[in-house]
């Protein structure tokens, strides 16, 4: 008498189910790490644009005696700040304008407010620009 042989060679169900519940876990934690990474690149970003602002407002100012307009700045670095409508400036998921959005030269002698601000995933994020320096206003860093 042969001894059949029904032993068919693959995966059980049980396993292919364990499989799928690991790739499912790793994926539950590296999708809201990789989007926080996103958000901080960008949040980085904006912050050396503004940086960028910063100095070509200082070297506006010598040469005019008062600071500069988001278009003035945006011309100044051909362009490279961003998209400009009416008296916004937008680069990437952030907003830049000014306060008041559009400063008469009398204003602008005397300073600059420049904020840049997006909403990601429910959280407000809010950078600003004064003849100080750059300061993030929003979320505070015991906010996030």
């Amino acid at each position: 008498m042969i001894a059949k042989s029904n032993r068919e060679s693959g995966f059980s169900l049980i396993e292919l189910l364990i499989v799928v519940v690991i790739i499912g876990v790793v994926a539950a934690l590296a999708v809201p790490a990789f989007q926080r990474g996103i958000i901080a690149a960008e949040n980085r970003s904006v912050h050396a644009t503004m940086k960028v602002m910063s100095s070509s407002q200082a070297m506006f100012f010598s040469q005019n005696q008062r600071f500069a307009r988001l278009d003035e700045l945006n011309n100044m670095n051909s362009n490279g700040l961003g998209t400009l409508v009416v008296n916004r400036l937008f680069r990437h998921n952030f907003t830049f304008e000014m306060t008041p959005l559009n400063p008469s030269d009398a204003e602008l002698r005397e300073g600059f407010t420049i904020g840049a601000f997006r909403d990601a995933g429910g959280v407000s994020y809010r950078f600003e620009l004064t003849p100080d320096g750059v300061q993030r206003v929003l979320p505070g860093p015991e906010d996030h």
